[in-house]
């Protein structure tokens, strides 16, 4: 992040709100919005791992701002640690108006993984 706060990096996923990721009050559903985070901190993982990785844990999440169906919603990464067999990435989640260019903060949260074999058993992570 730069010193507007806005993300400077390429986000991991990108995607558009639709009306079937809402809830009953009309607006996106958080838990469609933590999975599209896991999505992309899981994508992030995979790719350091060189393999299997399963999310153990999601540390705290705050909405601070709503996600509208049309938004769309971008999610950028940043490697928090890197352990023996696990790895903690944090994950921000942004919108921006399907007709506009102003970018607003909707979550963060950080995920941790650990690399696992064909057993699901951890194993350790390939040397950098």
């Amino acid at each position: 992040m730069d010193t507007t706060g806005l993300p400077t990096s390429v986000p991991v996923i990108r995607t558009i709100a639709m009306p079937a990721d809402t809830n009953p009050a009309g607006d996106i559903f958080g838990g469609w919005l933590m999975a599209q985070m896991d999505l992309a901190a899981g994508n992030v993982a995979a790719r350091i791992a060189r393999g299997r990785c399963a999310t153990i844990a999601v540390d705290q999440m705050t909405f601070v701002s709503p996600v509208f169906v049309g938004d769309e919603v971008s999610f950028y990464s940043e490697i928090v640690k890197r352990g023996r067999t696990s790895i903690r990435i944090r994950i921000e989640a942004w919108r921006r108006p399907r007709e506009g260019d102003e970018m607003q903060r909707v979550t963060e949260a950080t995920f941790t993984f650990v690399a696992i074999d064909e057993d699901r058993k951890p194993r350790p992570l390939p040397a950098d």
